[in-house]
């Protein structure tokens, strides 16, 4: 059951919502420029107000709050954005534009291999072996750590073996059977 105290301070924010979400709607737009996601910072800065709402109801201007809050959210979803741009660019920059007589048989079982295992398993060993990336890289480019990488580099190597049948497995992966141009090499 609510006291008094919640539900003054519960229609007091609701006041503040109705009253300010659409003008922090349009700074998350503004600050981020996508329209799609300025609704969500809006809100993600508001349920985070209402987190601290004893706090921003003190504040001498708790709208002034709410707009640092939109333009802090705003900042880290554009690092975030940053950051995935740097990982693709470089996953795609190590990438050779052609392989020379391509075993197909052996790329389609590798694919088909490759498509069966989790995704940041994949990932490590595609970056690994077919693109030659250090356990360092392939961390900066997933953003994980390098141990990360070596347990899924491992467990991954393992599982392409189990579901190839065979101890070739990173040879035929780092070769570069894997597809290095189109969109077969873009399966997620």
């Amino acid at each position: 059951m609510g006291t008094v105290v919640d539900d003054a301070a519960s229609v007091e924010f609701h006041a503040f919502f109705e009253r300010h979400y659409a003008e922090l709607a349009r700074l998350a737009h503004l600050l981020t420029g996508e329209a799609d996601a300025a609704d969500d910072l809006a809100a993600d800065a508001l349920l985070a107000l209402w987190h601290r709402w004893d706090r921003v109801r003190a504040a001498d201007h708790p709208v002034a709050y709410a707009r640092g809050v939109v333009a802090n959210l705003a900042r880290t979803r554009i690092r975030s954005a940053v950051r995935e741009r740097r990982r693709i660019t470089l996953f795609w920059s190590q990438r050779e534009d052609r392989t020379e007589n391509p075993d197909v048989p052996g790329r389609i079982d590798v694919q088909e291999a490759l498509r069966r295992l989790p995704f940041r398993k994949r990932a490590c060993v595609v970056l690994r072996h077919a693109f030659d990336l250090s356990e360092k890289d392939t961390a900066l480019a997933l953003g994980v750590s390098v141990g990360t990488v070596k347990s899924q580099t491992s467990k991954g190597m393992a599982e392409l073996k189990r579901l190839l049948g065979t101890d070739e497995a990173t040879m035929r992966v780092h070769a570069g059977v894997l597809p290095t141009g189109g969109a077969g090499g873009r399966d997620r």
